[in-house]
């Protein structure tokens, strides 16, 4: 049989409500309420994208289909000119325009569910619950204002170099072997050019614009590389490297193996914290963050006074919980997080001998 909640319990519910996360015409959205709206957004936005990634997939099978029947048609008749390549190449190019407009779209909605994971879901998992501050500005601002966050060149080069490339170069190399194969293999290189001719072209002058397009297609492949703004990739929240790294040198798995399928850990970060309030700190940290905390005595040379260097071993899911931490009791304190080739311990990978 339930028990009845106690009178006093009930009074201290009434006597300590919960606090609402905003008022609008007399409603009061509850934190649980906020939570609900949130999930029926974050469903609502991976809904948009998936119908923008399904928009990518059919451009790329428009390409793949029409290359497919271009190359089949070409080298089944020695009589079809070798034209035809020329014109798919063309008719592939706009394909990839297409797929790089689609892509921008595809990244708005990308970009809101990737900030929600990011910044909401993830700081949910690790506790205490910190969202990081500029979350839901962005957010509010990109659904209030929304704006492509990609450029159109990084849009182009990304669809270039997944899918677009490959198909250029299969294009290039059998308008070369059409050329080359019929309807005979030609007696030297005059002959080759005066295939290549068409019209008022010359086959020399052809061949290089041929030639020209696709190194102006490798050389954007390349350059668009630096560019990592768009966030439907799979790409690290916190910095520009990945989350997880592949065991050290000294791990047990080793050889084939290890090159094939090599096991992954989290990244093992060391922070220093230097602070003239190493008491406060220290204990905001292992409150929070249930991380041991090792200080050693200093003496700042420019600020003067002595500070207290705090180390602290965390992984990269906690480095926001500790500059919140840390921000709390001392906003003037000096933070360095470094990567640790390996860390054992309580909390970590048990110290064990080899």
């Amino acid at each position: 049989m339930a028990k009845k909640p106690s009178k006093t319990r009930s009074k201290a519910r009434q006597d300590d409500p919960e606090e609402p996360v905003w008022t609008y015409r007399g409603y009061h959205l509850q934190t649980g309420e906020f939570v609900t709206a949130m999930v029926h957004l974050f469903r609502a936005e991976i809904q948009r994208a998936n119908v923008w990634r399904q928009r990518l997939d059919t451009t790329t099978n428009w390409a793949v289909v029409a290359t497919g029947a271009t190359l089949s048609i070409a080298f089944s008749q020695s009589n079809v000119h070798h034209a035809i390549i020329l014109l798919n190449t063309l008719l592939v190019l706009w394909f990839l325009f297409i797929e790089a407009r689609r892509y921008r779209y595809y990244e708005l909605w990308s970009y809101r569910v990737r900030l929600m994971e990011t910044d909401f879901y993830a700081a949910m998992l690790v506790p205490p619950f910190h969202p990081s501050p500029e979350w839901a500005e962005n957010l509010a601002e990109s659904l209030l204002t929304p704006s492509f966050p990609i450029s159109v060149w990084e849009a182009f080069g990304r669809r270039l170099r997944r899918n677009y490339l490959w198909i250029f170069f299969i294009l290039f190399a059998a308008w070369i072997a059409k050329l080359w194969l019929f309807p005979a293999s030609p007696a030297n290189m005059e002959e080759f050019l005066q295939r290549a001719a068409i019209g008022p072209v010359s086959g020399g002058g052809l061949l290089a614009l041929v030639v020209s397009f696709h190194i102006f297609l490798t050389l954007v492949a390349i350059g668009t590389i630096t560019m990592t703004r768009a966030t439907g990739e799979v790409l690290p929240r916190f910095g520009e490297d990945s989350a997880t790294v592949a065991p050290s040198a000294g791990g047990k798995t080793k050889g084939l193996r290890a090159w094939i399928a090599a096991r992954q850990r989290r990244r093992q970060l060391l922070a220093l914290i230097i602070t003239a309030k190493a008491q406060a700190v220290s204990n905001r940290i292992l409150s929070d963050l249930g991380r041991g905390v090792t200080a050693i005595s200093g003496k700042g040379m420019y600020t003067g006074g002595d500070r207290t260097v705090l180390m602290c071993a965390l992984t990269v899911t906690e480095v926001h919980n500790l500059k919140t931490a840390v921000s709390r009791e001392d906003p003037q304190a000096f933070v360095i997080v470094s990567p640790a080739q390996e860390i054992l311990g309580r909390g970590f990978k048990p110290l064990e001998e080899e």
